[in-house]
């Protein structure tokens, strides 16, 4: 705490302009005047730099009151300082950046992992929740327990409004397994855990429920179509393979996935109060004085700045060339779909030069941020980077949806419901992919 006190103090001692109306979310503007007016691309480059260290710095001081905000500025700020240090690696000292680069891309990555974990997690429960929405209109079931990513399966146990008959015994029954025995991503869905039966003895009501508004059925996702029928159990409750299914599906993926947020967690946290750490944000605050610079960072910034800025551009062009965009094009082509079950091409290595892509588009755009740069001009690039993130949100459930389905000694209605949501996310994937290809070749 004293060092990020210390980091706080530089911050208000070396940038006398930094707003303090308690804003933390909004973004720090860069003078778009430097750079603009024929100024030389270093005071243009150092001008953003500063920015971005003053956002950094930022954060640090906001740790102790929004580690949420805190840590969504020093990632920003992060990827910026180390996109644009890549850009316009020619006008800074190459012994002082590459460094700083790699440093600043270890701490957005642990940054990272937490919010990708939560989010992760929230959107496989929604999906499931709408993919099982088999409680017909006219007949609604009372409301029960979904897992969420804050209240857990242990929640589901204690509320238990509405009961579906228990499987027989199965291969997941784990016999032999000691009462109270801790569960994890390698102990099977844990059906023995009271955890575990209070969703199993939900599922009927608990999508149903949960799920979306009037007006939508089962039927609206082509991953779900035929997926299983609402048979009648005791007390009229609504039960098919995937309702059963489903609640076994999302405790083990709430399970699986909290565990690797609380480690991510706690890996942030260690690397906040790592010496590695403090000898980067001592690093960005002498960048927010001083940015060691280049001879050729003395020429104009119209001159310098839009050639190396063209090459950001042209590079994420090339990238975006080889995509098969024109097959994407078309909907429902399945191609990714077949491509996660085929063993010729698996889906993590046609997904990645789609993640590439994704990667480039962002160094395109931190480069048209520095004023100066010229910019493309092209509003679509925003539209398909949130397009190509939607994508790799996707494409990281579904394997996170795969790797759960691995897990030993689930029953077949688990296993069934999980490979419902792993055609789901695989469909979201391809219609990322239809609606970045309309994009770029429009």
């Amino acid at each position: 705490m004293a060092r990020q006190q210390q980091h706080s103090d530089l911050l208000a001692q070396e940038i006398p302009g930094l707003p303090g109306d308690g804003n933390h979310t909004g973004s720090i503007a860069v003078d778009a005047s430097t750079g603009a007016d024929g100024g030389s691309a270093g005071a243009a480059l150092s001008n953003y730099l500063r920015t971005q260290a003053t956002a950094f710095l930022r954060g640090i001081g906001l740790r102790g009151e929004d580690e949420t905000v805190a840590d969504s500025l020093l990632r920003g700020s992060a990827r910026r300082i180390a996109g644009v240090l890549h850009t316009y690696g020619e006008l800074t000292d190459a012994g002082w950046a590459e460094p700083m680069r790699a440093e600043l891309g270890w701490l957005g990555a642990t940054l990272g992992r937490e919010p990708q974990y939560t989010v992760r997690l929230g959107r496989l429960l929604d999906a499931l929740r709408r993919l099982s929405e088999l409680t017909p209109p006219e007949d609604p079931a009372p409301a029960a327990a979904f897992p969420s990513p804050a209240g857990g399966a242990a929640e589901a146990a204690g509320r238990d409004t509405l009961r579906i008959p228990e499987p027989g015994p199965g291969p997941d029954s784990m016999k032999g397994t000691a009462p109270g025995a801790p569960t994890g991503p390698a102990g099977g869905d844990a059906t023995g855990s009271a955890a575990a039966r209070g969703a199993d003895r939900t599922a009927g009501s608990g999508f149903a429920a949960a799920a979306g508004g009037p007006g939508r059925t089962a039927t609206s996702r082509p991953a779900a179509a035929g997926a299983a029928v609402a048979t009648r159990g005791g007390g009229g409750a609504p039960a098919g393979a995937l309702a059963v299914g489903a609640a076994r599906a999302a405790a083990l993926l709430e399970r699986q996935l909290t565990l690797a947020r609380t480690r991510a967690h706690s890996a942030t946290l260690q690397a906040m109060g790592s010496a590695r750490f403090h000898a980067l944000a001592d690093s960005i605050a002498v960048l927010a004085s001083e940015v060691p610079l280049t001879a050729r960072a003395a020429g104009p910034a119209t001159a310098v700045l839009p050639p190396l800025a063209a090459q950001a551009h042209a590079r994420l062009a090339e990238a975006a060339g080889t995509l098969p965009l024109r097959r994407a094009a078309h909907p429902y082509n399945a191609e990714a779909v077949q491509a996660s079950l085929g063993a010729d091409l698996t889906a993590d290595l046609q997904d990645a030069p789609w993640h590439q892509v994704r990667i480039l588009l962002r160094l395109s755009r931190y480069a048209a941020e520095v004023p100066g740069a010229g910019g493309h001009g092209d509003p679509r690039l925003a539209e398909a980077a949130l397009v190509l993130q939607r994508h790799h949100e996707a494409a990281e459930s579904a394997a996170a949806v795969s790797a759960a389905a691995r897990t030993p000694r689930i029953a077949p209605a688990t296993a069934y419901a999980l490979g419902v949501l792993h055609a789901d996310q695989r469909h979201e994937v391809e219609a990322a992919r239809f609606a970045f290809s309309r994009l770029w070749q429009a």
